[in-house]
């Protein structure tokens, strides 16, 4: 889907059903590294040393469950304000 159409934010849940957050992360980094910046991780379950590891290596944002509108709200429109600068 991202090869066929623009997105502006991505959210991405760390524990995917298939797969884990870090993999489609690490294609978005290597396919297309300028959307990076687009990225905020989301996640259920207790993090782990080594997904907290990933978390800060990247940089990016990320917003645990449950979360309010609010909360979501925000972390958009900050991800989005600091795209735009």
């Amino acid at each position: 889907m991202i090869e066929e159409q623009q997105y502006h934010l991505f959210l991405i849940d760390i524990k995917l059903p298939v797969m884990n957050g870090k993999e489609p992360y690490q294609w978005l980094e290597g396919k297309h590294p300028q959307l990076i910046s687009r990225v905020i991780f989301t996640s259920g379950s207790v993090v782990t040393g080594a997904t907290q590891s990933f978390l800060e290596q990247t940089g990016r944002p990320s917003l645990p469950k449950p979360f309010t509108a609010a909360e979501l709200i925000a972390i958009v429109r900050e991800t989005l304000q600091d795209i735009e600068r």
